[in-house]
């Protein structure tokens, strides 16, 4: 199969676009410690925002993995929490009792199979389509559902999710945020149309992967920590008012209601029907390539023939051809990215050492995302030369400079020292 998709002209109001200044509202940058440390137990530093590190150099994503694979956690406890959650809300004639948002990757494969065929509950996928589905990722989909699920899709309009996911690049350095909101704030919205107040998500990612530990020790969260935790402090109102002042979206498309499920419900709503989002990495012991053994073992997930431009793997995240470009951006900003995330996953879970991170995050980090730039450019509208523009406003000079017309990261993780060592090629 080969998706080959078509996309017509972004219009943009060329003359406030012109005129518009650039200025970020990634009020993360503003934080980020000038001195870098990279942690002494896996490779992630301290440029990733909200992540601590203790007086050992540990990061806090490392010593949450030290409690769950040790003694740390209860998971028998933990087990029968989730049981008694469960049991309160399992449908007695069949009806859907909870809403688990996922696209059929390998992480919303294993709670879906596990929340249907061990605990007995009637679970509704419903899936914030990717912006282009990849070939792998629209096979895994349908895998999925043919393995005895059912699921609803949500398309947001094609023409203004392009819009958001360039005013997002431009303005977050994130072109993949609309895909968040989305994921987000339309379970919500369909838990409340459909009257189920429960949604099981996979990991609490801020706690797996390095982040804030203010929900560390609750099994659910609230929309009211999406601004600060997912969004970069710059909620989706702010940025769809600055879109139409770039001239990027149009006062018809400001008009319509067309933002209702990128946005969070209205609080007294939720309330209203006790509607909670947990998440399954809080019930049970979250292994990010165990899930992936799984699903193929159960839902007929496939990894795909080759690895993810930028890392080493095959099987994470590959269902969308913007996703890429979250992770370059993030390299760009925080001097780490998608091989770094997965190998400092690897290391907290056993699967590798430390100088084994340091070599896979040395070779492929730095890598460009070519296989789906053209794809890219096309969806955002924009010519490689604006592309770079963007990219170079996002390098921060504590951890990038130029050196004889090419950029350079200033350090790069190292067995050397936890502060880094001066990468050796440009």
């Amino acid at each position: 199969m080969q998706l080959n998709l078509k996309f017509p002209k972004l219009k943009i109001d060329e003359g406030k676009y012109k005129k518009y200044p650039f200025q970020t509202v990634d009020r993360q940058l503003a934080i980020l410690p000038k001195k870098i440390q990279f942690c002494s137990r896996c490779v992630v530093s301290n440029q990733r925002p909200r992540t601590e590190f203790d007086k050992e150099g540990v990061c806090n994503a490392c010593r949450w993995a030290e409690k769950k694979f040790g003694d740390g956690v209860d998971w028998d406890k933990r087990e029968k929490e989730l049981v008694k959650l469960l049991d309160k809300h399992r449908s007695k004639d069949g009806s859907f009792d909870v809403l688990v948002p996922g696209s059929a990757g390998k992480d919303s494969a294993l709670v879906i199979h596990q929340l249907k065929h061990k605990y007995g509950m009637h679970p509704l996928q419903v899936t914030w389509a990717p912006f282009i589905y990849t070939d792998i990722g629209f096979q895994n989909f349908n895998n999925m559902i043919q393995h005895g699920f059912d699921g609803i899709t949500m398309w947001p309009n094609g023409m203004l999710h392009r819009k958001l996911s360039r005013v997002a690049f431009e303005l977050k350095g994130d072109p993949f945020e609309p895909f968040v909101w989305g994921q987000k704030a339309m379970p919500f919205q369909l838990a409340l149309r459909f009257k189920i107040p429960l949604i099981f998500y996979g990991e609490n990612g801020e706690v797996e992967y390095g982040g804030s530990f203010k929900n560390a020790s609750k099994p659910h969260e609230s929309p009211d920590d999406w601004d600060e935790l997912y969004l970069k402090g710059a909620g989706v109102n702010e940025i769809i008012q600055k879109a139409y002042k770039m001239g990027i979206l149009s006062k018809e498309e400001m008009a319509n209601h067309n933002f209702e499920f990128y946005k969070a419900p209205a609080k007294k709503d939720v309330k209203r029907l006790g509607l909670q989002m947990h998440w399954w990495s809080y019930y049970k012991p979250w292994v990010p390539q165990e899930n992936y053994y799984y699903a193929a073992k159960n839902t007929g997930f496939e990894a795909n023939t080759k690895r993810t431009d930028a890392t080493y793997s095959k099987a994470f995240s590959i269902d969308d051809r913007l996703d890429p470009f979250h992770w370059l951006l993030a390299f760009i900003k925080f001097g780490q990215g998608r091989a770094t995330r997965e190998a400092c996953s690897d290391v907290r879970c056993g699967h590798i050492t430390r100088e084994e991170a340091v070599a896979l995050v040395q070779r492929y980090d730095h890598e460009f995302p070519a296989t789906y730039f053209n794809d890219f450019l096309t969806y955002l509208g924009m010519t490689e030369k604006h592309f770079w523009q963007i990219i170079d406003q996002y390098r921060q000079p504590h951890i990038w400079k130029k050196e004889k017309g090419k950029w350079k990261l200033r350090f790069v993780v190292s067995n050397k020292s936890v502060y880094g060592e001066t990468p050796k090629n440009p």
